[in-house]
């Protein structure tokens, strides 16, 4: 099946892309070699020296990357990469480039690093000491919130039950922030740098640290200065002004320096420590004053920047680099720039102002949002006819019609009714909000003007609308009513997916024709230690955007452009049109190839209409299953909840100590079987075909499974049991981080892989309406970086390392042994074990 796969998506050229009457044959040795062993990868006699790989030759990006694949194999030859293929796109081009090239090694590669073994026994036990320490945190969490609704529902009136509620809400909310500190201070005491193997005592208190912090209800003040408090109550050191975005929270926070007046986007990630090849490595991060750390980037581990210096959007800095202060760096690795990336000019903003807005939010979530949730949801839920039933001891139990009448009653007018309240508050609060918002106004932080914005970006944000409308052509008129500007947009099916995002969706506008993959981020705040504003963001017609792209206001592409996965958009220089962008910082490649033109006859005037009229019926069925399938997961909460209750007089608070782990089992077996069954329980195949295939329409489907779930069971052995439930073929002994596969089945990972936050594997592509996918093998003991990228059609041999937010394209062969990174990936000489703090990374040709 693998063989049939890569016969189909590497096809050669048609036979009249071929013809070459005039060109010189290649002369040189080098070039002849190159293309012998490109026209065996094309399955051709022949190909010119001065033909072009793409426009003549009609090759793609993985047919190049196999090439460079066999070249690399060749000791005789120079590695070649995908990069220097765009560059000099001819053999004779690509031979003069690398004959005469000299590599000095700034020292020699250190040698090939096995991954740090443990034993199944002890891999095991770390999994039960695990599961014992979540069962005593919900003992604890469902004592305590027995005990407090017990108070609660005590109160004689209304009056009564809010004060209680404050009270009650007030002292859980301090716990929950209280218990991250204490465990730090208690289980590790101060962060050092350090190395420890993973599975050992010293990771159970990292994993234990970790989880309390990212579980703190300190999250809902991403953005406040509330949160910087907490960092410093956690140990990092961080001066006055500074305003941090993003919803990662660092876990070794000793090792954490920032200084006054620094600006860290969100999405940004910061940890201080890694996993590499079976151990935990700690490092410091270390950030002067007044720095600028762009949206969608990473620090990894032993990473400094100087005074005033900026970090641009996607962009990542590797162990041992430095940005020296007053220096611009961008691109992953990060280089330097003369790009700016702090476009808005300072507001006064005082430390009184700071506070102030720090506590005026604390006193909203405390007085209002937390009373009102806990006193509102008693005050309903009293008047449920079910929940006196359940609570009258042996009145209900499975045997019982009641329960499931009653959980069927509850479910229903919960979900619906939720669903359409929230929609209709998500179509005109924010509307209303948007009338005091000017745009290109700069504002101060912190203030009336910044609460609003924040507010506006957090309800227009839900995950859910988007999950239920994306990769269908409903996503567009939800967009459009949420304020996107899209009223020229040409209706292709799918124009978007499902993780879409924006800072304000009132000044997005995306031009005709323009098809959109997952995760863009678009840009249209902007922001300095001081002040913001809120700006229009534009996206030319007849584009298309691959993954996880980060699209500011400002960018510098038009109409016609091709924007890969994990790309930079430029900020700079002239506009970029009628070409593709690959790469951090970005370079030109062709705009498309041939293969990705076979299916525009399905686009086309006359069979469009009736194409997309049968999508959209595939894709109503495939939305009614989603909102079937949500609903039925709130029944069995609802069920499990009703249960509960029914044995509280028998079993007290442990009864709703095991709800919470039940809950979670049932979720995570709930999610496989709906996932499995929409596969009719069988593998899927590699493909290439249309987005009008109904092949493509069941992966739609699929897509719109939610998986958040599975961020319960990170840094545990029990993800990789449910990665292997969801048909992911996964070795013993893997260490996952916060790693993700967006097709199950075509994804092989091997024994003792270490997988990183936010690595993930993607075994497909959508370009222009042509779906692809393959098999993608990562091999025994290797190791994704910290938000890594692997495509489709890649191998990774066993032992290979991938660096920190590396983009590994479609079709690579990664020998054993291997350290790779940049954006896309290549061979580097970077030793990922523990570089010498401070030391800039070594320069790769």
């Amino acid at each position: 099946m693998e063989e049939e796969s890569v016969e189909v998506l590497t096809s050669g050229p048609e036979p009249s892309a071929l013809a070459e009457p005039s060109s010189t044959d290649p002369t040189e040795d080098i070039e002849r070699t190159f293309a012998e062993v490109l026209a065996d990868v094309l399955g051709v006699d022949r190909v010119s020296a001065d033909s072009h790989f793409f426009d003549d030759l009609g090759a793609n990006s993985l047919v190049m990357a196999q090439f460079c694949a066999r070249i690399r194999k060749r000791s005789d030859l120079p590695s070649i990469s995908i990069k220097d293929i765009y560059r000099e796109p001819t053999v004779r081009g690509l031979a003069a480039s690398v004959v005469g090239d000299v590599v000095v090694a700034v020292e020699p590669p250190p040698p090939h690093e096995a991954p740090t073994r443990t034993s199944t026994a002890r891999y095991a036990m770390c999994g039960v000491v695990q599961c014992l320490v979540f069962l005593g945190y919900c003992l604890v969490a469902g004592t305590l919130t027995t005990r407090g609704f017990e108070w609660v529902s005590g109160a004689p009136g209304a009056g009564s039950v809010y004060l209680r509620s404050l009270v009650f809400g007030g002292s859980l909310f301090a716990a929950l922030c209280a218990l991250p500190i204490a465990a730090k201070w208690i289980l590790v005491g101060r962060w050092k740098p350090r190395e420890f193997p993973i599975w050992s005592l010293a990771y159970l208190r990292l994993w234990t640290v970790r989880v309390l912090v990212q579980a703190s209800p300190m999250a809902l003040l991403v953005g406040n200065p509330l949160q910087v408090l907490y960092l410093r109550a956690l140990g990092a050191r961080i001066g006055p002004g500074v305003t941090i975005l993003t919803r990662t929270i660092p876990v070794c926070t000793d090792l954490l320096t920032i200084g006054a007046g620094t600006v860290i986007r969100k999405e940004s990630t910061f940890l201080c420590y890694r996993a590499h090849a079976g151990r935990i490595q700690t490092g410091r991060v270390t950030l002067g004053r007044d720095v600028f750390v762009g949206e969608k980037t990473v620090l990894d581990i032993d990473t400094a920047m100087g005074d005033g210096s900026q970090l641009g959007h996607t962009s990542t800095l590797l162990p041992g680099q430095s940005v020296p202060a007053g220096a611009r760096w961008h691109g992953t690795p990060a280089q330097p720039t003369d790009v700016d990336y702090v476009r808005v000019p300072p507001r006064p903003c005082s430390t009184l102002r700071r506070t102030g807005y720090g506590l005026v939010a604390l006193l909203q979530l405390l007085v209002l949002y937390v009373p009102l949730t806990i006193g509102g949801l008693y005050m309903v839920l009293r008047e449920v006819p079910a929940l006196d039933r359940a609570l009258a001891p042996g009145t209900l139990g499975y045997s019982s019609s009641l329960v499931y009448l009653d959980a069927f009653v509850l479910a229903t007018v919960f979900f619906f009714g939720g669903v359409v309240l929230s929609l209709g508050l998500l179509y005109t609060v924010p509307r209303l909000l948007n009338r005091l918002m000017t745009p290109d106004r700069v504002y101060p932080l912190y203030g009336f003007h910044y609460g609003i914005h924040r507010l506006i970006a957090r309800m227009t944000n839900i995950r859910f609308f988007r999950w239920l409308c994306g990769d269908s052509s409903y996503i567009v008129p939800y967009l459009r009513r949420l304020g996107y500007d899209l009223s020229k947009t040409v209706q292709t099916g799918s124009n978007f997916g499902t993780e879409v995002q924006h800072e304000t969706p009132f000044l997005v506008k995306v031009g005709s024709g323009t098809m959109v993959a997952d995760g863009l981020s678009v840009l249209n705040a902007e922001f300095s230690g001081s002040s913001f504003r809120v700006t229009r963001a534009q996206v030319g017609a007849s584009n298309f955007l691959g993954n996880n792209i980060a699209y500011p206001a400002g960018g510098r592409t038009g109409e016609n452009c091709l924007l890969a996965t994990k790309v930079m958009v430029p900020l700079d220089g002239e506009i970029r049109e009628g070409v593709g962008l690959l790469g951090s910082p970005c370079f030109e490649i062709p705009r498309t190839v041939e293969r990705d033109t076979r299916f525009d006859h399905l686009r086309s005037d006359r069979e469009l209409g009736a194409n997309l009229r049968a999508k959209n019926r595939y894709n109503r069925h495939s939305m009614a299953l989603f909102l079937g399938v949500r609903w039925l997961h709130v029944f069995l909460y609802t069920l499990i909840g009703l249960l509960t209750a029914d044995l509280y007089e028998l079993l007290g608070e442990v009864a709703l100590a095991v709800m919470l782990p039940v809950g979670l089992l049932v979720t995570t077996l709930y999610y496989v079987a709906v996932e499995r069954s929409f596969t009719a329980w069988r593998p899927l195949r590699p493909q290439l075909c249309s987005i009008y295939d109904p092949v493509f329409w069941r992966q739609e489907r699929l897509w719109k499974v939610p998986d958040q779930h599975l961020v319960v069971f990170n840094g545990t052995p029990f993800k990789p049991l449910v990665w292997r439930l969801l048909g992911v073929r996964i070795g013993r002994r893997v260490f996952d981080d916060g790693f993700s596969v967006t097709e199950r089945t075509l994804a092989t990972v091997g024994d003792d892989c270490t997988l990183n936050f936010h690595s993930r594997v993607q075994c497909h592509s959508q370009e222009d309406g042509t779906f692809k996918s393959d098999y993608s093998t990562v091999g025994a003991g290797c190791t994704l970086g910290v938000n890594s990228h692997v495509h489709y059609g890649v191998t990774m041999g066993e032992g290979s390392h991938l660096a920190a937010d590396s983009f590994l394209m479609k079709g690579e062969d990664v020998p054993a042994g291997a350290r790779w990174g940049g954006n896309p990936a290549t061979e580097t000489r970077e030793n990922p074990h523990r570089p010498e703090a401070g030391r800039p990374a070594a320069r790769q040709r």
